[in-house]
């Protein structure tokens, strides 16, 4: 575990470097970097015995696609106006900084196979987060696949590459999970969210105000997509021949926040 947690701290440390960039610093926030979806790629990236200079650059290289697609995502909640126009117009300008950022690097890859799996990995994300903001799903396994496609696409594309199907399915669920928890979280604090107002246009559309029952049964529907991913997750875990240690307490930590959140609800409720 203490390699993994080494090379984690390294990579990320190698990612905020390149991001780093203080003009725009000054007036938007740092880049958030996702440490779990790092550690998934560093635990997948292990196990395709790639050489340690490869393996980096991919893990850089997919986690800089990952701060640009959640950058441009910021730009899409964004209604600022007037003042806050110019953090609005940055934000874009960040997101295309780190664009180019990994459009750089993946310009010096000898892999088209992992290009064109990048590649497509971004069309897919793009593609959903289009049907998700627009509200467009026409069912509810509709809107739960895109949100899966729009969290894991990448991770998706990446694995099929190297035809790693278990760590596709732990990977994909996994960060469906960690998502609809996310999601949750913020329609019970707040009585709203992006995944929770498609849910409520698909269930039940022709509602203004819901009420404590009709929040509850969509709190439900999101907790049976959550059951569900777990059981793949454990599934496909238990046909990776090795899974390191930092990401085994990582699963673990994420299924029983699920289990928190829920508890919460309840208790408040």
């Amino acid at each position: 575990m203490h390699d993994v947690k080494i090379k984690l701290a390294d990579i990320k440390e190698q990612i905020e470097k390149k991001v780093h960039h203080p003009y725009l610093l000054r007036y938007i926030d740092s880049p958030v970097i996702d440490e779990d979806k790092l550690l998934l790629l560093i635990s997948i990236l292990d196990e395709l015995k790639l050489s340690e200079t490869k393996a980096e650059q991919y893990a850089i290289t997919a986690m800089l696609i990952q701060i640009a697609l959640d950058t441009h995502e910021l730009v899409m909640n964004d209604e600022s106006e007037g003042e806050d126009l110019k953090h609005r117009q940055l934000t874009v300008l960040a997101g295309v900084y780190y664009s180019g950022l990994y459009y750089k690097i993946l310009a010096a890859l000898d892999d088209i196979n992992m290009i064109r799996a990048l590649a497509d990995g971004i069309k897919d994300v793009n593609e959903h987060k289009i049907s998700l903001y627009q509200k467009a799903p026409e069912a509810v396994d509709h809107l739960m696949n895109s949100v899966k496609k729009i969290e894991a696409a990448l991770f998706e594309k990446l694995t099929d590459a190297y035809s790693k199907t278990d760590w596709k399915e732990v990977a994909s669920n996994l960060l469906f999970i960690k998502r609809l928890i996310a999601e949750k979280e913020q329609f019970i604090k707040n009585g709203t969210s992006i995944v929770f107002e498609a849910l409520k246009k698909l269930t039940f559309p022709k509602v203004k105000e819901m009420s404590a029952e009709q929040q509850n049964y969509l709190l439900l529907i999101c907790d049976r997509y959550i059951d569900f991913s777990r059981k793949l997750v454990d599934q496909y875990l238990m046909k990776i021949p090795f899974v390191n240690e930092l990401l085994e307490q990582r699963i673990h930590f994420i299924f029983n926040h699920s289990q928190s959140v829920a508890k919460t609800f309840v208790e408040e409720g």
